[in-house]
Protein backbone atom coordinates (compact mmCIF):
# COMPACT_ATOMS: atom_id res chain seq x y z
CA UNK A 1 0.00 0.00 0.00
CA UNK A 2 1.15 3.24 -1.08
CA UNK A 3 -0.82 5.20 1.42
CA UNK A 4 -0.81 6.04 4.80
CA UNK A 5 -3.08 4.56 7.38
CA UNK A 6 -3.58 5.15 10.96
CA UNK A 7 -2.24 2.88 13.58
CA UNK A 8 -3.58 1.90 16.68
CA UNK A 9 -2.33 0.54 19.57
CA UNK A 10 -4.87 -1.48 20.71
CA UNK A 11 -8.21 -2.91 18.50
CA UNK A 12 -10.75 -4.51 21.37
CA UNK A 13 -13.42 -7.08 19.26
CA UNK A 14 -16.47 -6.93 21.16
CA UNK A 15 -16.96 -4.13 23.80
CA UNK A 16 -19.35 -6.09 26.84
CA UNK A 17 -17.73 -6.21 30.37
CA UNK A 18 -14.44 -7.61 29.35
CA UNK A 19 -13.40 -5.09 27.37
CA UNK A 20 -15.10 -2.11 29.10
CA UNK A 21 -13.07 -2.79 32.15
CA UNK A 22 -9.92 -2.69 29.81
CA UNK A 23 -11.19 1.01 27.94
CA UNK A 24 -11.34 1.88 31.87
CA UNK A 25 -7.77 0.89 32.44
CA UNK A 26 -6.40 2.17 29.32
CA UNK A 27 -8.12 5.16 30.02
CA UNK A 28 -6.38 6.17 33.03
CA UNK A 29 -2.74 5.67 31.78
CA UNK A 30 -3.83 8.73 28.86
CA UNK A 31 -2.58 8.07 26.03
CA UNK A 32 -3.23 10.15 22.16
CA UNK A 33 -6.78 10.17 20.81
CA UNK A 34 -7.72 7.49 19.21
CA UNK A 35 -4.89 5.40 20.29
CA UNK A 36 -7.61 2.70 21.10
CA UNK A 37 -10.84 1.59 19.49
CA UNK A 38 -13.68 -1.62 19.67
CA UNK A 39 -15.70 -2.69 17.55
CA UNK A 40 -18.97 -4.41 18.75
CA UNK A 41 -22.16 -5.58 16.35
CA UNK A 42 -24.96 -4.65 18.79
CA UNK A 43 -26.02 -0.95 17.95
CA UNK A 44 -26.10 -0.16 21.29
CA UNK A 45 -24.14 -1.18 24.55
CA UNK A 46 -26.20 -4.37 26.20
CA UNK A 47 -24.72 -7.18 28.74
CA UNK A 48 -27.29 -10.22 28.74
CA UNK A 49 -30.94 -7.93 27.72
CA UNK A 50 -32.25 -11.36 26.78
CA UNK A 51 -31.81 -12.05 30.56
CA UNK A 52 -32.77 -9.13 32.15
CA UNK A 53 -35.84 -10.38 34.56
CA UNK A 54 -37.65 -7.93 36.69
CA UNK A 55 -36.75 -9.70 39.80
CA UNK A 56 -33.36 -10.95 38.94
CA UNK A 57 -30.53 -10.43 41.07
CA UNK A 58 -26.46 -10.68 40.25
CA UNK A 59 -24.81 -13.27 41.81
CA UNK A 60 -21.55 -11.53 43.31
CA UNK A 61 -21.29 -8.66 45.56
CA UNK A 62 -21.78 -5.16 43.71
CA UNK A 63 -18.41 -3.99 45.23
CA UNK A 64 -16.84 -6.63 42.07
CA UNK A 65 -17.48 -4.04 39.71
CA UNK A 66 -15.69 -3.02 37.07
CA UNK A 67 -13.00 -1.22 38.95
CA UNK A 68 -13.37 -1.55 42.65
CA UNK A 69 -10.99 -4.59 43.25
CA UNK A 70 -8.13 -2.61 42.08
CA UNK A 71 -8.86 0.99 42.41
CA UNK A 72 -12.10 2.22 44.64
CA UNK A 73 -11.41 5.53 44.30
CA UNK A 74 -11.97 5.22 40.90
CA UNK A 75 -14.54 7.33 39.30
CA UNK A 76 -16.47 4.16 37.66
CA UNK A 77 -17.15 2.27 40.71
CA UNK A 78 -20.59 0.95 41.69
CA UNK A 79 -20.80 3.13 44.29
CA UNK A 80 -20.03 6.68 42.50
CA UNK A 81 -22.49 5.11 40.08
CA UNK A 82 -25.44 5.28 42.71
CA UNK A 83 -24.00 8.38 43.77
CA UNK A 84 -24.54 9.90 40.63
CA UNK A 85 -27.67 8.83 39.82
CA UNK A 86 -28.78 9.88 43.05
CA UNK A 87 -29.27 6.74 44.94
CA UNK A 88 -26.88 5.92 47.00
CA UNK A 89 -28.83 6.39 50.25
CA UNK A 90 -31.83 4.27 48.82
CA UNK A 91 -29.54 1.41 47.81
CA UNK A 92 -27.39 1.40 51.48
CA UNK A 93 -30.91 1.28 52.98
CA UNK A 94 -31.45 -2.33 51.26
CA UNK A 95 -28.90 -3.41 53.11
CA UNK A 96 -27.97 -5.95 50.10
CA UNK A 97 -24.58 -6.77 48.34
CA UNK A 98 -26.38 -7.55 45.39
CA UNK A 99 -28.06 -5.94 43.10
CA UNK A 100 -30.31 -6.17 40.42
CA UNK A 101 -29.30 -7.43 37.28
CA UNK A 102 -31.49 -4.55 35.58
CA UNK A 103 -29.58 -2.09 38.11
CA UNK A 104 -26.01 -3.69 37.93
CA UNK A 105 -26.97 -4.07 33.07
CA UNK A 106 -27.71 0.04 33.75
CA UNK A 107 -23.88 0.85 35.57
CA UNK A 108 -22.33 -0.64 32.83
CA UNK A 109 -24.11 1.17 30.27
CA UNK A 110 -23.23 4.05 32.21
CA UNK A 111 -19.73 3.42 32.19
CA UNK A 112 -19.83 2.51 28.73
CA UNK A 113 -21.21 6.00 27.72
CA UNK A 114 -18.01 7.35 28.96
CA UNK A 115 -16.46 5.46 25.76
CA UNK A 116 -19.03 6.42 23.00
CA UNK A 117 -16.54 8.39 20.99
CA UNK A 118 -13.64 5.04 21.19
CA UNK A 119 -16.93 2.37 20.23
CA UNK A 120 -17.61 1.72 16.86
CA UNK A 121 -21.44 0.48 17.24
CA UNK A 122 -23.47 -2.24 14.40
CA UNK A 123 -20.43 -3.45 12.97
CA UNK A 124 -19.24 -6.93 12.89
CA UNK A 125 -15.84 -8.13 12.46
CA UNK A 126 -15.73 -10.56 9.31
CA UNK A 127 -11.63 -10.68 9.58
CA UNK A 128 -8.24 -10.24 11.15
CA UNK A 129 -5.67 -10.18 8.47
CA UNK A 130 -1.85 -10.00 9.62
CA UNK A 131 0.20 -7.66 7.71
CA UNK A 132 3.87 -8.28 6.89
CA UNK A 133 6.94 -5.84 6.99
CA UNK A 134 7.80 -5.17 3.46
CA UNK A 135 11.40 -5.42 3.94
CA UNK A 136 11.11 -8.46 5.67
CA UNK A 137 7.89 -10.84 4.31
CA UNK A 138 8.12 -13.30 7.50
CA UNK A 139 7.65 -10.79 9.62
CA UNK A 140 4.09 -9.99 11.00
CA UNK A 141 4.17 -6.25 12.54
CA UNK A 142 0.60 -5.34 12.63
CA UNK A 143 -2.68 -6.50 12.47
CA UNK A 144 -5.56 -5.35 10.13
CA UNK A 145 -8.90 -5.71 11.05
CA UNK A 146 -11.75 -5.86 8.67
CA UNK A 147 -15.38 -4.79 9.77
CA UNK A 148 -18.95 -4.57 8.30
CA UNK A 149 -21.75 -2.29 9.63
CA UNK A 150 -25.25 -3.16 9.34
CA UNK A 151 -25.81 -0.84 5.66
CA UNK A 152 -22.82 -3.43 4.62
CA UNK A 153 -19.92 -0.72 4.49
CA UNK A 154 -16.64 -2.38 4.78
CA UNK A 155 -14.48 -0.73 6.88
CA UNK A 156 -10.52 -2.14 7.79
CA UNK A 157 -8.19 -0.52 10.90
CA UNK A 158 -5.10 -1.34 11.47
CA UNK A 159 -3.40 -2.19 14.60
CA UNK A 160 -0.34 -3.38 16.61
CA UNK A 161 -2.59 -5.46 19.38
CA UNK A 162 -5.82 -6.65 19.52
CA UNK A 163 -8.28 -7.60 22.60
CA UNK A 164 -10.84 -10.47 22.08
CA UNK A 165 -13.60 -9.67 23.92
CA UNK A 166 -16.55 -11.22 22.17
CA UNK A 167 -18.58 -13.56 24.88
CA UNK A 168 -19.56 -16.90 24.66
CA UNK A 169 -21.64 -18.16 21.67
CA UNK A 170 -25.27 -20.22 22.04
CA UNK A 171 -24.77 -23.24 22.68
CA UNK A 172 -27.74 -25.30 21.02
CA UNK A 173 -27.82 -29.09 20.93
CA UNK A 174 -27.59 -30.86 17.66
CA UNK A 175 -31.27 -31.90 17.59
CA UNK A 176 -32.67 -28.72 18.42
CA UNK A 177 -30.44 -26.72 15.55
CA UNK A 178 -31.85 -29.40 13.45
CA UNK A 179 -35.21 -28.33 13.69
CA UNK A 180 -36.21 -25.01 11.01
CA UNK A 181 -39.98 -24.19 11.92
CA UNK A 182 -40.92 -25.06 15.34
CA UNK A 183 -40.38 -22.57 18.24
CA UNK A 184 -37.17 -23.16 19.71
CA UNK A 185 -35.20 -20.07 21.49
CA UNK A 186 -32.11 -20.09 23.45
CA UNK A 187 -32.09 -18.19 27.17
CA UNK A 188 -29.83 -15.18 25.97
CA UNK A 189 -32.91 -14.14 23.79
CA UNK A 190 -35.63 -15.20 26.61
CA UNK A 191 -36.88 -11.66 27.15
CA UNK A 192 -37.25 -10.02 23.07
CA UNK A 193 -38.33 -13.75 22.07
CA UNK A 194 -40.62 -15.24 24.17
CA UNK A 195 -44.36 -12.98 24.15
CA UNK A 196 -43.64 -13.51 20.04
CA UNK A 197 -43.40 -17.28 20.06
CA UNK A 198 -46.12 -18.12 22.68
CA UNK A 199 -48.22 -14.59 22.62
CA UNK A 200 -49.93 -13.39 25.46
CA UNK A 201 -53.22 -15.57 25.69
CA UNK A 202 -55.68 -13.10 25.14
CA UNK A 203 -58.34 -14.08 22.56
CA UNK A 204 -57.24 -17.62 22.62
CA UNK A 205 -58.50 -19.85 25.02
CA UNK A 206 -55.60 -22.78 24.09
CA UNK A 207 -52.61 -23.26 26.59
CA UNK A 208 -49.09 -23.72 25.40
CA UNK A 209 -47.02 -25.89 26.75
CA UNK A 210 -43.30 -24.44 27.05
CA UNK A 211 -40.57 -26.90 28.12
CA UNK A 212 -36.99 -25.45 29.55
CA UNK A 213 -34.58 -27.84 29.18
CA UNK A 214 -31.39 -27.10 31.36
CA UNK A 215 -30.52 -27.29 35.54
CA UNK A 216 -28.21 -23.93 36.34
CA UNK A 217 -29.52 -20.44 37.33
CA UNK A 218 -31.17 -19.34 33.57
CA UNK A 219 -33.24 -22.39 33.42
CA UNK A 220 -34.58 -21.98 36.99
CA UNK A 221 -35.11 -18.32 36.18
CA UNK A 222 -36.89 -18.75 33.27
CA UNK A 223 -39.07 -21.76 34.26
CA UNK A 224 -40.31 -19.34 37.28
CA UNK A 225 -40.97 -16.62 34.91
CA UNK A 226 -42.90 -18.38 32.48
CA UNK A 227 -44.96 -19.71 35.76
CA UNK A 228 -45.32 -15.91 37.01
CA UNK A 229 -46.07 -13.89 33.57
CA UNK A 230 -48.07 -16.09 31.33
CA UNK A 231 -51.05 -17.29 33.05
CA UNK A 232 -51.78 -19.05 29.64
CA UNK A 233 -48.46 -21.35 29.79
CA UNK A 234 -47.54 -24.82 31.42
CA UNK A 235 -44.47 -24.92 32.08
CA UNK A 236 -42.02 -27.82 32.39
CA UNK A 237 -38.67 -27.98 33.21
CA UNK A 238 -36.51 -30.69 31.81
CA UNK A 239 -33.15 -31.92 33.14
CA UNK A 240 -30.82 -34.60 32.93
CA UNK A 241 -29.57 -33.90 36.73
CA UNK A 242 -31.43 -35.61 39.56
CA UNK A 243 -31.96 -32.35 41.37
CA UNK A 244 -31.84 -28.90 41.04
CA UNK A 245 -28.33 -28.03 43.09
CA UNK A 246 -27.52 -25.05 45.27
CA UNK A 247 -24.62 -23.15 43.86
CA UNK A 248 -21.76 -22.92 46.91
CA UNK A 249 -20.97 -19.64 47.26
CA UNK A 250 -19.65 -20.23 50.88
CA UNK A 251 -16.27 -18.10 51.85
CA UNK A 252 -13.33 -20.54 51.62
CA UNK A 253 -14.95 -21.65 48.26
CA UNK A 254 -15.04 -18.04 46.79
CA UNK A 255 -11.54 -17.69 47.23
CA UNK A 256 -11.20 -19.48 44.01
CA UNK A 257 -12.08 -16.53 42.33
CA UNK A 258 -9.68 -14.60 43.79
CA UNK A 259 -6.46 -13.16 41.56
CA UNK A 260 -4.11 -15.15 43.98
CA UNK A 261 -5.92 -18.67 42.71
CA UNK A 262 -6.02 -17.60 39.32
CA UNK A 263 -1.92 -17.32 39.80
CA UNK A 264 -2.37 -21.14 41.36
CA UNK A 265 -4.43 -22.45 38.72
CA UNK A 266 -2.18 -20.96 35.87
CA UNK A 267 0.94 -22.72 37.64
CA UNK A 268 -0.30 -26.09 37.68
CA UNK A 269 0.30 -28.91 35.03
CA UNK A 270 -2.57 -29.47 32.87
CA UNK A 271 -4.05 -32.48 34.70
CA UNK A 272 -4.22 -30.84 37.77
CA UNK A 273 -5.44 -27.54 36.37
CA UNK A 274 -8.48 -29.56 35.31
CA UNK A 275 -9.01 -31.93 38.38
CA UNK A 276 -9.29 -28.49 40.22
CA UNK A 277 -12.01 -27.19 38.05
CA UNK A 278 -14.30 -30.51 38.06
CA UNK A 279 -13.83 -29.75 42.01
CA UNK A 280 -15.24 -26.17 41.98
CA UNK A 281 -17.77 -26.99 38.86
CA UNK A 282 -20.81 -26.47 41.42
CA UNK A 283 -19.93 -22.83 42.22
CA UNK A 284 -20.53 -22.28 38.37
CA UNK A 285 -22.44 -24.76 36.21
CA UNK A 286 -25.59 -26.32 36.52
CA UNK A 287 -26.14 -25.32 39.94
CA UNK A 288 -28.89 -22.64 41.34
CA UNK A 289 -29.35 -19.96 44.10
CA UNK A 290 -30.57 -21.46 46.89
CA UNK A 291 -33.85 -19.40 46.94
CA UNK A 292 -34.64 -19.94 43.71
CA UNK A 293 -34.94 -23.60 44.24
CA UNK A 294 -37.14 -22.87 47.61
CA UNK A 295 -39.36 -20.72 45.14
CA UNK A 296 -39.99 -23.31 42.55
CA UNK A 297 -40.10 -26.22 45.41
CA UNK A 298 -42.84 -24.42 46.90
CA UNK A 299 -44.50 -23.47 43.26
CA UNK A 300 -44.66 -27.29 43.12
CA UNK A 301 -46.07 -27.95 46.87
CA UNK A 302 -48.81 -25.37 46.35
CA UNK A 303 -49.83 -27.36 42.89
CA UNK A 304 -50.38 -30.70 44.60
CA UNK A 305 -51.74 -28.87 47.40
CA UNK A 306 -54.60 -27.28 45.45
CA UNK A 307 -54.46 -30.40 43.32
CA UNK A 308 -54.66 -28.05 39.29
CA UNK A 309 -50.93 -28.98 38.90
CA UNK A 310 -49.73 -27.09 35.48
CA UNK A 311 -45.99 -26.81 36.21
CA UNK A 312 -44.02 -30.05 36.48
CA UNK A 313 -40.20 -31.10 37.17
CA UNK A 314 -39.05 -33.82 34.91
CA UNK A 315 -35.74 -34.60 36.43
CA UNK A 316 -33.64 -37.67 35.01
CA UNK A 317 -34.75 -37.34 31.75
CA UNK A 318 -32.23 -37.70 28.85
CA UNK A 319 -33.62 -36.38 25.74
CA UNK A 320 -32.73 -38.96 23.14
CA UNK A 321 -34.92 -37.38 19.83
CA UNK A 322 -36.31 -34.58 19.04
CA UNK A 323 -39.02 -33.67 15.94
CA UNK A 324 -41.49 -31.18 14.52
CA UNK A 325 -44.72 -32.75 14.20
CA UNK A 326 -48.09 -30.74 13.17
CA UNK A 327 -50.09 -30.06 16.17
CA UNK A 328 -53.38 -27.70 16.35
CA UNK A 329 -51.70 -24.42 16.71
CA UNK A 330 -48.69 -24.95 14.35
CA UNK A 331 -45.63 -27.34 14.43
CA UNK A 332 -44.97 -28.99 17.74
CA UNK A 333 -42.52 -30.25 19.20
CA UNK A 334 -42.23 -34.06 19.69
CA UNK A 335 -39.54 -34.92 22.54
CA UNK A 336 -38.33 -38.27 23.52
CA UNK A 337 -37.25 -39.02 27.40
CA UNK A 338 -35.88 -41.93 28.73
CA UNK A 339 -35.67 -42.02 32.43
CA UNK A 340 -31.77 -42.18 33.31
CA UNK A 341 -32.82 -44.43 36.51
CA UNK A 342 -35.15 -46.90 35.19
CA UNK A 343 -34.41 -46.91 31.61
CA UNK A 344 -38.37 -46.25 30.79
CA UNK A 345 -38.95 -43.88 27.63
CA UNK A 346 -41.72 -41.52 26.99
CA UNK A 347 -43.06 -38.89 24.28
CA UNK A 348 -43.55 -35.31 25.54
CA UNK A 349 -44.67 -32.66 23.26
CA UNK A 350 -44.40 -29.00 23.44
CA UNK A 351 -44.99 -25.59 21.49
CA UNK A 352 -42.24 -24.25 22.16
CA UNK A 353 -38.67 -24.87 24.13
CA UNK A 354 -36.38 -22.44 25.44
CA UNK A 355 -32.99 -23.75 25.39
CA UNK A 356 -30.75 -23.16 29.13
CA UNK A 357 -28.11 -25.19 27.53
CA UNK A 358 -25.27 -22.75 28.11
CA UNK A 359 -22.69 -20.75 25.95
CA UNK A 360 -19.49 -22.13 23.92
CA UNK A 361 -16.25 -20.17 24.75
CA UNK A 362 -14.13 -20.89 21.19
CA UNK A 363 -15.68 -18.12 19.06
CA UNK A 364 -12.23 -16.40 18.42
CA UNK A 365 -11.25 -19.92 16.74
CA UNK A 366 -13.06 -18.45 13.69
CA UNK A 367 -11.93 -15.28 13.73
CA UNK A 368 -8.10 -15.69 14.44
CA UNK A 369 -7.86 -18.95 11.89
CA UNK A 370 -6.69 -16.42 9.22
CA UNK A 371 -3.47 -16.25 10.96
CA UNK A 372 -2.79 -19.99 11.45
CA UNK A 373 0.10 -19.24 8.81
CA UNK A 374 1.31 -16.97 10.34
CA UNK A 375 1.59 -18.40 13.70
CA UNK A 376 2.61 -21.51 12.73
CA UNK A 377 -0.25 -23.60 13.95
CA UNK A 378 -4.29 -22.99 14.67
CA UNK A 379 -4.90 -20.79 17.03
CA UNK A 380 -6.59 -23.33 19.63
CA UNK A 381 -2.77 -25.22 19.65
CA UNK A 382 -1.47 -21.67 21.05
CA UNK A 383 -0.41 -21.39 24.49
CA UNK A 384 -1.82 -18.27 26.31
CA UNK A 385 0.25 -16.26 29.12
CA UNK A 386 -0.49 -15.90 32.81
CA UNK A 387 -1.30 -11.96 31.38
CA UNK A 388 -3.74 -13.23 29.10
CA UNK A 389 -1.16 -13.42 25.45
CA UNK A 390 -1.39 -15.24 23.14
CA UNK A 391 1.86 -17.01 22.86
CA UNK A 392 3.05 -16.02 19.30
CA UNK A 393 6.92 -17.03 17.55
CA UNK A 394 9.46 -13.95 17.29
CA UNK A 395 8.38 -13.09 14.11
CA UNK A 396 4.97 -12.45 14.85
CA UNK A 397 5.08 -9.06 16.46
CA UNK A 398 1.09 -7.98 17.08
CA UNK A 399 -0.10 -8.84 20.91
CA UNK A 400 -3.54 -10.88 21.07
CA UNK A 401 -5.25 -11.15 24.28
CA UNK A 402 -7.81 -13.37 24.99
CA UNK A 403 -10.96 -12.32 27.75
CA UNK A 404 -13.49 -14.70 28.62
CA UNK A 405 -11.58 -17.76 26.89
CA UNK A 406 -8.84 -19.37 29.26
CA UNK A 407 -10.96 -20.99 31.56
CA UNK A 408 -8.53 -24.05 30.76
CA UNK A 409 -5.54 -22.38 31.80
CA UNK A 410 -6.91 -19.27 34.09
CA UNK A 411 -9.59 -21.17 35.78
CA UNK A 412 -13.12 -20.84 36.47
CA UNK A 413 -13.34 -17.21 36.84
CA UNK A 414 -12.29 -16.38 33.67
CA UNK A 415 -15.69 -16.34 32.32
CA UNK A 416 -16.98 -14.60 35.25
CA UNK A 417 -17.41 -10.82 36.27
CA UNK A 418 -15.39 -11.43 39.86
CA UNK A 419 -11.37 -10.76 38.05
CA UNK A 420 -12.62 -8.05 35.43
CA UNK A 421 -10.95 -5.23 37.35
CA UNK A 422 -7.93 -7.52 37.58
CA UNK A 423 -7.75 -8.99 34.55
CA UNK A 424 -8.11 -5.42 32.80
CA UNK A 425 -4.76 -4.32 34.79
CA UNK A 426 -2.71 -7.63 33.72
CA UNK A 427 -3.61 -6.75 30.02
CA UNK A 428 -3.13 -2.52 30.61
CA UNK A 429 0.27 -3.61 32.08
CA UNK A 430 1.30 -5.83 29.79
CA UNK A 431 0.71 -3.93 26.38
CA UNK A 432 2.50 -0.97 27.90
CA UNK A 433 5.40 -3.19 28.40
CA UNK A 434 4.75 -4.04 25.29
CA UNK A 435 4.70 -0.22 23.48
CA UNK A 436 8.03 -0.34 25.14
CA UNK A 437 9.38 -2.83 23.54
CA UNK A 438 11.81 -1.71 20.53
CA UNK A 439 10.29 -4.59 18.37
CA UNK A 440 7.20 -2.83 17.31
CA UNK A 441 9.58 -0.50 14.90
CA UNK A 442 8.12 -0.07 11.33
CA UNK A 443 10.08 -0.84 8.64
CA UNK A 444 8.84 1.82 5.82
CA UNK A 445 9.60 1.35 1.74
CA UNK A 446 13.23 3.20 1.98
CA UNK A 447 13.56 0.73 4.58
CA UNK A 448 14.56 3.43 7.25
CA UNK A 449 12.61 2.47 10.95
CA UNK A 450 9.87 4.68 11.80
CA UNK A 451 9.10 3.97 15.35
CA UNK A 452 4.96 3.41 16.10
CA UNK A 453 3.89 5.14 19.04
CA UNK A 454 0.28 5.00 20.44
CA UNK A 455 -2.29 6.65 17.33
CA UNK A 456 0.59 7.80 15.23
CA UNK A 457 0.12 7.48 11.57
CA UNK A 458 2.73 5.48 9.43
CA UNK A 459 3.10 3.58 6.84
CA UNK A 460 1.10 0.86 6.43
CA UNK A 461 2.87 -2.78 5.17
Amino acid sequence: MSQREYIHDLIGVGFGPSNLALAVRLAENGGAPGAHCFIERQPEFGWHRGMLLDDSRMQISFLKDLVTMRDPKSRFTFINYLFERGRLQDFVNLKNFYPTRIEFHDYLRWVASAFDDQVHYGESVTQIEPVADESDPRTVTHLRVHSRDAQGKVRHRLTRALSVGMGGVPQIPAAFAALRDAAVIHSSNYLTTIGSVIGDGKGDTARRRVAVVGSGQSAAEVFIDLTRRFPHVDATLVMRAPALKPADDSPFVNEIFNPSFTDLIYSQPKDTRRSLLDTFRDTNYSVVDRPLIEQIYELLYVQNVSGTARHRLLNNCAIESVREVQGAHGNEIDMRLRDRMDGDARGECFDAVVLATGYRRDAHHALLDPLADALGKPVEQCEVARDYLLATPAHFQPRIYLQGCCEDSHGLSDTLLSILARRADEIAGSLEAGNNDNSFAVQTRTGAQTGVSGGRVAFAL
